[in-house]
């Protein structure tokens, strides 16, 4: 190892985890805690704040308790994180004042509704590059401010702190001292101007969110604070922080304009670089902030879906024809050839391209013959159908791209990435590094740190496993997602 090595955490909405990477970005040593999700009411969705971060504590300890006994030096650290996600906590404290409310709640539904049906989703679009959705953190905040007793008038006089869950850590880990966030994790709020670089007073009055809480917003890469010995027994520098997927992105190599990964997750997310400027999508896609070093940003265009893995999840836990999510593909194998049946994984809503927040889940097209294995094929196909639906709105919007990089837990799946190039009719390529996601923030550590000269060198270590060519023809794939489309229509119609 001719550099000291990097510690990533990755912060995700089922587990957290703490990775130490050697300069090439090969694995040394992983730690992992899953948590319990919380559901107080249909469609809403919580985290225990003080479980997050005993997950990233303990995970953390082990991973660094690893790199002592082989004698690996750490230089830097780097977060990465669930976006969107919402806390509000004690700035003397530090204590949160009510649960995490997590990136797929869908409480603030009908606030967003009525601030759509005053006419105010063009101005979010133009200046935030979002749409009007409870899956941002804008309505989260106002939510909190005004269901927990005297938050608000605490929050005016400068008493609370608003963070994503990155902005939550780097301050834990620093003991309470620094309180920012990176302009990924900031442009996914509805509160930030995108092309500014900044938060934006017209959004703040529109969402009624007082400045006072908010973080300052920093680049990707760079000093962003220091462990408190205190909490982890020694100094470490905190050089690197990003939202998941932009993350994912840099991990991915996808730095210029045209490139393009897509995340398999609890959900699956899509992001094509669209270079130094945000394109402000016509098909219901979002800007994004793709990374800010030394000032200045590059941006994405994504397509947000809100269940993935969650659907393969709810096949184990809530429907228990499945005892590990790993026997789902061999379910599947077993399914009648073309059976017709459909599964729209609609659980809180379904994001891009629809948005629509009170579509609920649907399996259609069952007969007699129809059986768990039947019902699992249908599980993995949506995950491909839904990205073949962000597919066609980009390329609505003009955006094209020769192939689609991989990654995430499902992405090991051959079957389901082969499946995935039939009905994008795609080129699907997988990397060899599967950590994209703790990688891409564990290289923006390093780069902060200064072990990386530019960001190109994340071009230079990626390496690909297996590249998977469209195989079907094009009259079946037309009839496979016509079928698709008209499940959501029946989905978003009941």
């Amino acid at each position: 190892m001719t550099r000291p090595a990097i510690l990533a955490i990755d912060q995700g909405t089922t587990s957290s985890r703490a990775i130490v990477f050697d300069s090439y970005g090969r694995v040394v040593t992983v730690a992992q805690e899953e948590f319990a999700q919380i559901y107080p009411r249909p469609g809403w969705v919580e985290h225990y704040p003080e479980v997050i971060w005993a997950t990233v504590l303990s995970t953390v300890r082990k991973a660094l308790a690893e790199a002592d006994r082989a004698e690996i030096e750490i230089a830097c650290l780097g977060v990465t994180n669930q976006r969107e996600t919402t806390l509000v906590w004690e700035r003397s404290t530090g204590r949160p004042i009510h649960n995490a409310i997590v990136w797929q709640d869908r409480r603030t539904a009908k606030q967003c509704q009525a601030l759509e049906a005053k006419g105010h989703g063009k101005r979010v679009a133009e200046r935030a590059g979002l749409v009007l959705d409870p899956y941002f953190s804008a309505t989260k905040i106002a939510w909190i401010l005004d269901n927990v007793p005297g938050a608000r008038r605490r929050a005016d006089n400068g008493d609370l702190a608003f963070g994503t869950v990155e902005s939550f850590l780097i301050n834990r880990l620093t003991g309470g001292k620094v309180h920012v966030t990176d302009a990924t994790n900031a442009s996914r709020t509805s509160l930030y101007a995108l092309e500014a670089g900044d938060w934006d007073d017209e959004l703040l009055a529109l969402f009624d969110i007082p400045r006072a809480v908010l973080p300052e917003v920093v680049d990707c890469a760079g000093a962003l604070g220091t462990t408190d010995e205190e909490v982890l027994g020694r100094a470490i520098a905190i050089t690197g922080a990003a939202g998941d997927q932009q993350a994912a992105a840099i991990g991915q190599a996808c730095l210029a304009p045209g490139e393009m990964k897509s995340t398999y997750g609890t959900g699956a997310f899509l992001l094509l670089n669209t270079g130094d400027k945000p394109v402000i999508s016509t098909n219901r896609l979002l800007a994004t902030t793709a990374w800010r070093l030394d000032g200045k940003s590059s941006f994405a265009l994504e397509g947000s879906i809100l269940s993935a893995g969650a659907t393969i999840q709810w096949l184990r836990d809530g429907l228990g024809i499945i005892a590990r999510a790993s026997e789902v593909e061999s379910l599947a194998e077993g399914a009648e050839a073309d059976s017709g049946v459909y599964l729209v994984p609609a659980f809180t809503g379904l994001g891009a391209p629809h948005w629509n927040a009170d579509a609920r889940g649907l399996i259609c097209g069952l007969t007699r013959g129809a059986g768990r294995a039947e019902i699992a094929r249908a599980a993995l196909d949506s995950t491909a159908y839904q990205t073949r639906d962000l597919l066609d709105a980009m390329a609505a919007d003009g955006a094209e791209a020769a192939r689609l990089k991989v990654d995430g837990g499902m992405a090991a799946n051959d079957a389901l990435m082969q499946r995935l190039a039939d009905i994008c009719d795609v080129d699907t390529v997988r990397p060899v590094n599967t950590e994209i996601t703790a990688w891409g923030a564990g290289f923006l550590a390093g780069l902060g740190a200064g072990l990386f000269d530019s960001l190109d060198e994340a071009a230079e270590l990626w390496r690909a496993d297996r590249e998977f060519k469209p195989k079907m023809r094009a009259a079946d794939r037309d009839r496979l997602v016509a079928g698709w489309r008209d499940a959501v229509r029946r989905t978003m119609s009941e």
